[in-house]
């Protein structure tokens, strides 16, 4: 297998798709299932087709997308008395996959007993469900991610989707030097789009890069020269295997996950927070409407369908470019600063081909990210599991930003490695 095949494919039986069902994965938000007994939501994770519902008692199921009996959908089942009912012959299953009724069977058969659905751990945290679809019997500790930790009312969680491979997002998300270009405003008066980022990024397009490997991932910093004494470092943080921690000046911050919903496509979760106080009404209107996004039933290419939210501003439409706007206004023409991410990494296609690329110095994030994530699913075929994976504790970081004398990354991360970790304790 090639090492891009390697690293784009996540199905079931894949080196990277088992490398994934290592570790939790958020695939919806609290707030899509919140009524018990109430319809269920179609997904798909890794490839794999699944419904989730929240029972009678509030538990939740995350199943698979076909009753084993003769493969209807049970997107289509009725959700009551603590299962979900086929609707096709009576088959009852509960949110562990146990078969609790099976109404065309004689009374003193034990053929339910013999048959189950597969189904899925789930935990809610972070405003998120989570599921995890590996081999352990005893699932490990969900990531103490910071935003998952503060109180509902400190963070804001949005979900959508985006049409490429997870791995282009997540290398476009720990490219700091993109950010003087495709963010860029064009000088002027009155221009919406300036004061966006400071002026060292916009007038500093090749920031110097310095990567530290940690137990999750990595960090590393984006140094832009300020003076002749002074720098402005951004540190970003990579968490194994797609999560995010973006910098910036002040809270609320946050990242994103980006969730292989297949190998070109991938549910998006965004999160900011504040880690001290409630996120006021103006900060959760601005990270839910940023990009507008809107709730679609989704066909992939396949045919099989999926509930989600899209970008009012997406490929068919090519973004709502204004070339009006690109002349006089801001870099690209389009109007929001993540939709401009989302239409570059799109624009590689569903799984770009990395053989016709040439990388450059400000690459060396990418390439440090493709090289962690290949050794480990090389080391978990070699039978050595992942430690991030156990590693709950580790996840607990911050993102950094700041101006700095410091031109040494060691004596930066040093200086200020207060800002650097989580103060949150797991609850």
């Amino acid at each position: 297998m090639s090492d891009n095949a390697l690293l784009t494919q996540t199905g079931a039986g894949t080196p990277m798709g088992e490398l994934f069902r290592h570790f939790w994965h958020p695939v919806l938000l609290s707030e899509e299932l919140t009524e018990r007994d109430g319809p269920p939501v179609r997904l798909r994770v890794l490839g794999e087709d699944l419904v989730a519902f929240r029972d009678t008692q509030g538990k939740i199921g995350v199943v698979d997308a076909r009753c084993p009996h003769r493969r209807a959908g049970m997107f289509f089942d009725r959700n009551e008395d603590c299962g979900l009912r086929c609707v096709y012959h009576g088959w009852k299953f509960d949110v562990h996959g146990h078969c609790v009724a099976m109404p065309t069977e004689p009374a003193d058969s034990t053929f339910k007993g013999r048959v189950k659905i597969k189904s899925y751990p789930v935990r809610e945290a972070g405003g998120c469900l989570w599921v995890y679809m590996g081999p352990r019997e005893q699932p490990p500790v969900l990531p103490h991610l910071e935003w998952t930790l503060v109180p509902e009312s400190h963070r804001v969680v949005s979900r959508r989707i985006q049409e490429c491979n997870y791995m282009q997002a997540v290398e476009g998300e720990i490219d700091s030097a993109h950010v003087s270009w495709l963010h860029a405003p064009l000088k002027g008066g009155n221009n919406p789009f300036q004061g966006r980022f400071n002026n060292a990024i916009i007038t500093d397009g090749a920031p110097t890069l310095s990567i530290r490997e940690t137990d999750y991932g990595f960090c590393y910093g984006a140094r832009r020269q300020i003076s002749s004494d002074e720098y402005d470092w951004r540190v970003t943080q990579w968490l194994a295997p797609t999560y995010s921690l973006i910098p910036s000046k002040d809270f609320p911050r946050g990242g994103r996950a980006w969730i292989p919903i297949d190998d070109s496509h991938i549910s998006v979760i965004r999160y900011a927070y504040h880690p001290d106080r409630p996120l006021t009404a103006d900060e959760v209107q601005s990270r839910k409407t940023t990009p507008a996004i809107e709730p679609v039933t989704y066909r992939l290419p396949d045919g099989y369908v999926i509930d989600i939210s899209r970008d009012v501003r997406h490929a068919n439409n090519d973004y709502l470019i204004d070339r009006e706007m690109q002349r006089t206004r801001n870099y690209t023409g389009i109007g929001v600063v993540r939709t401009q991410d989302t239409s570059m990494t799109e624009s590689m296609g569903g799984i770009v081909d990395r053989s016709e690329e040439h990388l450059g110095t400000t690459d060396a994030t990418v390439i440090a990210a493709r090289r962690r994530l290949l050794k480990m699913a090389r080391d978990l075929q070699a039978g050595i599991e992942p430690a991030a994976a156990m590693n709950s504790e580790a996840y607990n970081v911050r993102a950094v930003d700041q101006v700095s004398p410091e031109a040494d990354f060691p004596r930066f991360m040093d200086r200020y490695a207060d800002v650097a970790l989580g103060k949150v304790e797991a609850v």
